[in-house]
């Protein structure tokens, strides 16, 4: 009975408003389905307006269904305001860049040297950079999700709760597929994120690259694509060629951390943004006694923001706006933390 009712309720949370307002005789069912078929077919002007054909969504839409599971997985999601309280970095650094990541990323970067530095050439983008975004996504390739991305984004932007957010990703995937992309190659998670490097079907269209020449973008397969893809993402985000992602740092025990407050209230990822200190130089930070802990060093001139994702005493970070550029293809300090982290223990 308790299986029977969670189901019930699965079903229920992928039901608009108008289905739920069928006739006599309509079971849920088919009212769920009418529901969702109307909505499909309020999709054909704005794929009609991205070039895609009609056959290809013929080809899909008939036998298209909702997916409750990925309605579940959506409404699970842990939330958290802005200012409210944020665990510490360590355990996650303990996990996330582990001996077996560490040894992996070793193994990958050896074996695509020759293509990472050319890429790297290209682009600026450090080559241990593109290998600790590719172990962090999908642990060098060994996952990349199993989600059916059109059923899942359909379902997502049928919901409605987030519909600005998963209807453009779901056209795009519709686009994918009309320019030749296989249906068997679009799986992924099942918020959309697939291939090696994980991008949403938008960011493939708009920055996929082709790697090594053979005039296709296969981020499923080709890992030369998905680097280069990666690199590109970064370019894109304004990575700085030659400047380093930030630096360990320690933090004298009497610093006045009021003095370096960030003046501006962040439009952007508040909960991240938050917790880094306004942007000082490095002659700034060295005449206020905080000094790199280890090997890497950063110029005087450039400009770096601190943070102490463990609170005062523990190891702090000057990061710079290449910091920036990794918050960007995830907004999460841990997540930018661990791959900076990654890439240095990589390149070692």
């Amino acid at each position: 009975m308790r299986s029977t009712i969670h189901s019930l309720l699965l079903r229920l949370a992928v039901v608009t408003a108008g289905s739920l307002m069928a006739g006599p005789g309509m079971t849920q069912d088919m009212a769920q389905d009418a529901g969702f078929r109307s909505y499909l077919e309020t999709l054909r002007p704005k794929a009609r307006a991205m070039g895609i054909r009609s056959s290809t969504l013929d080809s899909v839409f008939p036998s298209l269904t909702p997916n409750p599971r990925v309605i579940q997985l959506d409404q699970n999601q842990p939330g958290g305001g802005a200012y409210s309280p944020i665990p510490n970095f360590e355990p996650y650094r303990r996990q996330h860049v582990d001996a077996a990541r560490i040894s992996r990323g070793r193994t990958a970067y050896q074996a695509n040297r020759a293509r990472l530095a050319r890429i790297e050439a290209e682009t600026g983008v450090p080559e241990e950079i593109m290998v600790a975004i590719y172990g962090h996504e999908t642990n060098y390739g060994s996952y990349t999700g199993d989600f059916d991305l059109i059923r899942s984004l359909a379902t997502l932007s049928y919901e409605g709760r987030r519909r600005s957010l998963f209807e453009p990703e779901l056209l795009a995937t519709l686009k994918m597929l009309d320019n030749g992309v296989p249906r068997s190659r679009l799986v992924g998670s099942w918020a959309g994120a697939t291939g090696y490097p994980q991008f949403l079907p938008s960011v493939y269209l708009r920055l996929g690259k082709d790697g090594d020449g053979d005039g296709r973008v296969d981020i499923w397969n080709s890992e030369a694509d998905a680097l280069a893809s990666i690199a590109n993402y970064f370019v894109n985000a304004g990575w700085r060629r030659g400047q380093p992602w930030g630096v360990a740092v320690s933090v004298p025990a009497n610093f006045n951390r009021a003095s370096v407050t960030a003046r501006l209230s962040p439009a952007r990822c508040p909960r991240v943004f938050n917790r880094h200190s306004r942007w000082l130089s490095m002659a700034e930070w060295r005449s206020r006694g905080i000094v790199p802990t280890g090997s890497s060093r950063l110029a005087d001139t450039t400009l770096a923001t601190l943070l102490e994702p463990d609170g005062p005493g523990k190891t702090a970070y000057l990061l710079t706006s290449n910091y920036r550029a990794i918050l960007d293809y995830n907004c999460s300090n841990f997540y930018a933390l661990s791959v900076g982290l990654l890439a240095d223990a990589v390149r070692q």
